[in-house]
């Protein structure tokens, strides 16, 4: 479209302003680590996303790596030893404030692969009880 040349100027696109997505990229060396450390934990596969990696245990979704950081899902039953420890929470944004309820295992614990399995047992269980039912179809039968 050409536009009159009296200063008309095609204003700039606008992006949404959802913030600056933080990488989230894991190395392979990390990513194998962790798996190995988990490897007790029944039902474990991972699944890549958005340059990190998700963690389930059977359908649950109860980990993440990303940045070469392992999280798991906590609430209040779990957050204090994450706390207690130093951990942080995730941030998948650099520049918002915006968390998740998920915090970063304390390398002491990823290290102790029993410790590790019981970690992320209690992850599983606090991602089991958040986790939202199938929603129901609205069609009606007859």
């Amino acid at each position: 479209m050409d536009l009159p040349s009296k200063g008309m100027t095609k204003a700039p696109a606008r992006r949404a302003a959802r913030g600056r997505l933080t990488s989230m990229r894991v190395s392979g060396g990390f990513r194998e680590f962790v798996l190995d450390q988990l490897a007790a934990l029944p039902g474990l596969r991972d699944r890549s996303m958005f340059g990190g990696v998700g963690l389930y245990a059977g359908d649950v979704f109860f980990g993440i790596l990303a940045s070469d950081v392992l999280y798991f899902k906590t609430d209040d039953s779990n957050r204090k030893d994450y706390e207690e420890a130093g951990s942080r929470p995730f941030k998948p944004y650099a520049d918002r404030a915006m968390t998740m309820p998920y915090y970063a295992v304390p390398i002491g614990v990823v290290e102790d692969a029993p410790t590790l399995v019981t970690w992320a047992k209690r992850a599983v269980k606090v991602a089991a009880v958040s986790k939202k039912p199938a929603r129901k179809s609205s069609k009606k039968t007859i």
